[in-house]
């Protein structure tokens, strides 16, 4: 299990997180290595939206498109008040997470005043926090028993809704949430 990379991977929160920060959480892992993961949590929105976060930060907009209601997630409780930018294509920002071809998270405050003006990428997810892990400290937790992993797909994290991207993790794998168990079997 040490080998494992689950860089570009999405982690589902098994029911026996139930009292956890992470119960019924889809987090997208933007780096693991033998160091540990990182990841943001892209199913969890605040009462922040984009509009207010624009406001707090001074950043004045000249975006059209509804950003009133677009909420700021919840990423992890690391960092809460940083924000991280889950984005598709990477294009070239001050400071960027390369996650593969696609994707990158960035942390620089110049993508978020280009997404006020309209000059961001093309998708975008904005989080404050983000979750993290020491080394090894993932793989403890899969042997355990505390996450499904499943290969990340595009599609989930930027064209549904915050409330539909665990649902559509877990038909990847083929299984409905509601049929999970808190049970570890053994043959």
């Amino acid at each position: 299990m040490q080998d494992i990379n689950l860089t570009h991977h999405f982690l589902i929160a098994m029911p026996t997180m139930a009292d956890s920060i992470f119960s019924r959480t889809l987090t997208y892992i933007c780096e693991h290595n033998e160091q540990g993961a990182i990841g943001i949590v892209i199913n969890r929105p605040t009462d922040l939206t984009l509009v207010n976060l624009f406001k707090q930060l001074g950043i004045p907009q000249t975006i059209d498109s509804p950003v009133e209601t677009v909420p700021v997630l919840f990423g992890g409780p690391v960092q809460l008040d940083c924000g991280f930018v889950l984005h598709h294509p990477i294009g070239k920002w001050q400071s960027t997470l390369v996650v593969n071809q696609e994707i990158g998270l960035t942390t620089s405050l110049d993508i978020l005043k280009a997404i006020a003006n309209e000059d961001g990428p093309d998708q975008a997810l904005i989080a404050l926090g983000y979750a993290g892990w020491a080394a090894g400290q993932i793989e403890h937790e899969l042997a355990q028993n505390a996450w499904l992993t499943v290969p990340a797909s595009p599609d989930v994290i930027f064209d549904l809704s915050s409330e539909e991207r665990l649902p559509a993790a877990m038909r990847l794998l083929g299984v409905n949430y509601a049929n999970l168990s808190n049970e570890i079997g053994h043959a």
